[in-house]
């Protein structure tokens, strides 16, 4: 496969969804939105989608992400398979029918989120348990899609998976490690006084989930690729 990864902001990768990709031996052309123009999406088997500090309302302030919309609404009309993360996740949720806004609390450090009926029965979910660990770093949030599922809710906010066919938005982290968590603890120390919590306390709720959310990731990935494959049939 040859895979488009689009890195909407330099402090923020695709953590252990793009490591397990490159390790499968899989291309993975990573393409820095906020400085690179972008490729055709067409020339790719799926795009991975990561988050920014932007928020998906305001692209038409944001150039570049005004570029990722553009790109990612070609996919979507093309049926290329996209697996969204954060604010890729909200982007996708817009193309295809939703609304992105300002959720009432931010969200930053380890929460729980559990599947719904849908995600317990979700091939994307197969292997899942009903409740899980993950790790949030966001304040905004998205209305579930015309005719998409949603797989997990959370409590602070309801959204935080949703799938539309080979169409996947996640809301929250499972890719990130505690090394990244303590490196956008200080890039984004201003933000940690809207939870009550320290740069400390959140690195530490990431480093308590941090061997479970790899594990997870990997099978959220492993699950998505297992999905197109289905979704493609015979050739």
């Amino acid at each position: 496969m040859k895979i488009l990864v689009l890195q909407n902001c330099e402090y923020e990768t695709l953590g252990a969804y793009e490591r397990y990709l490159a390790d499968s031996g899989m291309t993975c052309d990573v393409v820095h939105t906020y400085r690179q123009s972008l490729p055709d999406p067409k020339k790719y088997d799926m795009l991975l989608i990561g988050g920014t500090p932007d928020s998906a309302y305001n692209r038409s302030q944001v150039p570049y992400l005004a570029q990722v919309y553009e790109t990612l609404s070609t996919a979507v009309d093309g049926n290329i398979p996209c697996f969204g993360v954060c604010c890729g996740a909200q982007l996708l949720a817009e193309i295809i029918g939703g609304r992105v806004y300002r959720n009432p609390e931010m969200e930053i450090g380890g929460y729980r989120v559990t599947l719904t009926a849908d995600g317990r029965d979700d091939p994307l979910l197969q292997g899942f348990p009903q409740d899980l660990p993950v790790f949030h770093w966001h304040g905004d949030t998205f209305d579930l899609p015309p005719q998409a599922s949603l797989l997990a809710r959370g409590e602070k906010c309801q959204n935080q998976l949703f799938r539309y066919g080979v169409i996947a938005g996640v809301q929250f982290h499972l890719e990130v490690t505690a090394a990244e968590a303590r490196h956008w603890a200080a890039r984004y120390a201003g933000e940690l006084s809207h939870v009550g919590k320290s740069a400390q306390q959140v690195v530490a709720e990431c480093e308590a989930f941090e061997s479970e959310m790899h594990h997870l990731a990997i099978r959220l990935i492993q699950n998505f690729l297992a999905l197109i494959d289905r979704e493609a049939g015979p050739s």
